[in-house]
């Protein structure tokens, strides 16, 4: 019987470190990892495409008016799925590497976007502004006070 617990020691003590120093040393994510939501407003074109296909409907649109749109996230329900980015056709939505996200602060996981929804004159479709001048939220002339 001693001999067992010997041999089970001594099997123990040539396994080496087997766990991570978790708080003080954080593990990298693996590749692939789906972590923080992150949306670059700057290439998102209100297509509505993440909102058809979340399984959890945290994605909200509200259309203010024909040239303005309102998307929010709230992300405390979403559930990392991944399927979000896997839809956006300009590469506006992702899943960062980063996995500590949790908060006390609900505010902390909500996104809200307010986007300027150029359409054309004629049909009607939105489509993407080709310069930063027409992604302005101003439609028509300037009117400045008068002198």
């Amino acid at each position: 019987m001693v001999d067992s617990k010997v041999k089970q020691l001594l099997l123990a003590l040539r396994a080496g470190k087997v766990t991570f120093a978790y708080p003080f040393e954080p593990r990298p994510s693996e590749p692939g990892f789906r972590g923080r939501v992150v949306v670059d407003t700057d290439k998102c074109t209100g297509c509505g495409g993440c909102a058809d296909v979340c399984p959890t409907r945290c994605i909200r649109i509200i259309d203010v008016s024909p040239t303005h749109r309102i998307i929010r996230r709230y992300l405390e329900r979403c559930i990392h799925c991944g399927r979000c980015e896997d839809v956006c056709r300009y590469g506006a939505v992702r899943l960062d590497l980063e996995y500590e996200i949790a908060t006390t602060d609900k505010r902390d996981l909500f996104i809200e976007q307010h986007l300027f929804m150029g359409s054309c004159s004629r049909c009607g479709r939105c489509y993407v502004p080709p310069t930063p001048l027409d992604r302005l939220m101003v439609v028509g002339f300037r009117k400045d006070e008068e002198v």
